[in-house]
């Protein structure tokens, strides 16, 4: 029996276009201005150290940022660059520049899944905060409440099922009593090989995986649980 209910984001519960055409420009986009403004800011200064460490020598601010932007460039999933973009799309979300996108279906299913006694959790490779501002900003209010929490990549990478072992252990409960829900091939399979349930949202033209259930949208997951 499902006990816990864990989501990914992007092309699960919020289209791949936010992300990719609203949150990852505007911080591209802002993330000089952001730097040379809030260096020392202890959270900005952090991140920009360890982008040093990163690259394995001291890099100046105008050195880091020319790094950042790189790898934004290159889609990388770095944690220093994970952090500063959260923050920036924090004042975007306090300026009211944009509102955090969460599918009408999602939004449903996942207050019917709440008030029915299911433990909700969000797995995501942006950092946690991120994933906060997300869920706080929509034009459906503020739904952090529905979750009892968020895992990013400190918990392991998503296709790797040790990742949601880990997070098997972190909630407490039997793998086989959690349902993962994601749009992509390879975190399903590493979250099979764990020993999750799992469901394939089919979004934006997600290519059909092998072995795995599927819907159209969080109506069709019902079914499982």
């Amino acid at each position: 029996m499902i006990g816990a209910i864990v989501c990914d984001i992007e092309g699960t519960t919020t289209s791949i276009s936010f992300v990719a055409d609203v949150l990852f420009p505007y911080a591209r986009a802002h993330l000089a201005e952001f730097v040379r403004t809030h260096s020392a800011d202890a959270e900005v200064r952090a991140s920009l150290d360890e982008v040093g460490r990163v690259c394995g020598h001291c890099l100046d601010d105008g050195q880091a940022i020319a790094q950042l932007i790189r790898w934004i460039d290159e889609d990388r999933k770095i944690g220093p660059l994970k952090a500063l973009q959260g923050l920036i799309w924090e004042n975007g979300y306090r300026n009211g520049d944009f509102q955090g996108h969460v599918y009408p279906d999602a939004v449903r299913k996942l207050r019917e899944w709440k008030e029915a006694g299911l433990a909700l959790y969000v797995y995501s490779s942006g950092s946690t905060h991120a994933q906060k501002l997300l869920f706080g900003n929509t034009e459906y209010g503020d739904l952090t409440a529905l979750f009892s929490g968020y895992f990013d990549t400190r918990s392991g990478a998503k296709q790797e099922s040790d990742s949601y072992l880990n997070i098997a252990r972190q909630i407490n409960s039997p793998p086989s009593e959690i349902l993962f829900l994601s749009d992509t091939a390879g975190e399903l399979d590493a979250a099979r090989i764990a020993g999750l349930k799992t469901c394939q949202l089919l979004r934006e033209g997600a290519k059909i995986a092998e072995n795995h259930p599927n819907a159209s949208n969080f109506d069709g997951v019902i079914t499982l649980i």
